[in-house]
């Protein structure tokens, strides 16, 4: 056996097939989807982009400040939770001409919008930041990033109850939608009343409605007609939304979503197009290609096995246009601690898709002995190295233990030749000494790898070799 550096360390286990056999999704040809305009009166997006430099420009400011004043060995940038220190907000008030208030917000401004990354109690600028300037849709992303955190862009009034400020965000883009839609101003009452409207949806879905004979006999009286509740509760209900409405209206003009004035709200020519985006997204989502968008992520990985790469990322891309970045990251991930080491791969590839957002989970994982080399991999890349190079970030150790996961990747979904040759990418240059670092790294599945290596394997000298290794595994031998 030979040794060589593997070609593209981001393992594609997708079972090499006749295009004859490929399933239906992959082998018919549909129609391709126009890409779709925006509305008519939308500015270009080198426009919108100037807009959304324009509005961050401040927040930009103070991120190319903490990039050249505060960087590994220096002074404590954070408080550790994500909020400038003291000391440094002080020292960047000093530097810019700017009030601590000012510095505090322009922060958390560019922290939304993704233009500084945040370790710990360090600091560092994003790779949105250095394409500010030569990149429209960087910028444009990073304002999309800060319209959907709108909620934390002006933190709510401590008198207002939490449970109701998570429905009226869950209940929002509802409202957003309507004023994309009506193309002008709109009357605020108007949209209390969608708001209420909406909220009341959301607890009715939430309400757990007793059935049966027991829930009768527990009933003390006949209830009153719905109507007449109805009737009675709404205007309760406005008067308890309208201060929620009234934040959450503030917080989107903001971050130069709407503006707000004489009784009517009115979607920025920025606000309108994020909306319209975030509609658009919802129809991709609607045609996900092999159908495994109202799937788990487990069962949508294993759904895109069978897909070739470009269908697979596709499918990916409309699994997470459905679901909040957050809990989809954190459903691949679960997925990725399973038993099966194809899902592990097809996860980080899914992960590959969703981008920045996922990289603190990431960061996260590579305490995880069965994660790291996986996670490593991956903040290689998305920090910029090639593709082709990731895997020097790998120690021996770490190398050897991916090389035997994905061998029993293939060993439990893939062919007796794909793994024989999947024997070739090892970077040890001789079988034994293959054999005895895979014993030394531990890997759970060694010894089931090995069997299966030896089966299929055409050398009955190397396979015999093989079987001893595995057997001395097994029994714990020498």
């Amino acid at each position: 056996m030979t040794s060589r550096i593997p070609r593209d360390s981001r393992l594609r286990l997708v079972r090499p097939r006749p295009l004859a056999a490929a399933p239906s999704a992959v082998n018919q040809r549909r129609p391709r989807r126009p890409a779709p305009r925006p509305p008519e009166g939308t500015p270009a997006p080198a426009e919108l982009a100037r807009m959304a430099r324009s509005g961050l420009a401040s927040a930009a400011r103070v991120a190319r400040w903490a990039d050249n004043a505060l960087g590994p060995g220096r002074d404590a940038a954070t408080d550790g939770k994500a909020t400038l220190s003291d000391a440094t907000a002080e020292r960047a008030a000093s530097d810019l001409g700017l009030t601590l208030t000012q510095v505090r917000a322009d922060w958390d401004t560019a922290r939304l919008a993704g233009l500084v990354e945040v370790h710990g109690d360090s600091a560092r600028s994003s790779w949105r930041l250095r394409a500010w300037d030569r990149d429209d849709s960087a910028v444009l992303r990073g304002w999309v990033a800060l319209f959907d955190a709108w909620s934390l862009a002006l933190p709510e009034s401590r008198e207002l109850e939490s449970a109701a400020v998570a429905e009226v965000v869950s209940a929002m883009p509802q409202v957003l939608s309507f004023l994309q839609l009506s193309a002008g101003p709109v009357p605020v009452d108007q949209l209390l009343d969608l708001l209420s409207q909406r909220v009341t949806e959301l607890r009715t879905a939430r309400c757990e409605v007793p059935y049966g004979p027991e829930a009768v006999a527990a009933a003390p009286e006949a209830p009153r007609p719905a109507v007449a509740v109805a009737d009675q509760a709404e205007p309760a209900q406005d008067a308890e939304l309208a201060p929620l409405l009234d934040w959450a209206l503030r917080a989107l003009a903001s971050v130069g979503a709407l503006t707000c004035g004489d009784g009517h709200a009115t979607l920025t020519p920025l606000g309108n197009w994020a909306v319209w985006v975030k509609l658009e997204q919802i129809c991709v989502a609607a045609q996900s290609p092999a159908g495994n968008i109202e799937q788990s992520a487990e069962d949508m990985l294993r759904g895109c096995a069978q897909l070739r790469p470009n269908a697979a990322r596709a499918e990916y891309r409309a699994w997470l246009a459905a679901r909040p970045v957050g809990s989809a990251v954190t459903e691949l991930l679960s997925a990725a601690r399973g038993e099966d080491a194809l899902l592990r791969g097809l996860a980080f590839e899914a992960l590959r898709v969703v981008g920045a957002p996922a990289e603190h989970d990431v960061r996260v994982v590579v305490e995880d002995p069965a994660l790291r080399p996986y996670a490593l991999l991956w903040l290689a890349e998305h920090d910029g190295v090639d593709p082709e190079d990731a895997h020097e970030v790998l120690t021996r150790e770490e190398a050897t233990w991916l090389w035997v996961d994905t061998a029993a990747a293939v060993a439990d979904h893939g062919e007796a030749p794909m793994l024989v040759r999947h024997l070739e990418s090892a970077l040890q240059p001789t079988v034994p000494a293959l054999l005895a670092e895979v014993r030394a790294v531990g890997h759970p599945r060694t010894v089931q790898v090995l069997v299966a290596l030896a089966a299929a394997h055409p050398d009955p000298a190397l396979a015999k070799a093989v079987r001893r290794a595995a057997f001395q595994v097994h029994t714990g031998g020498s």
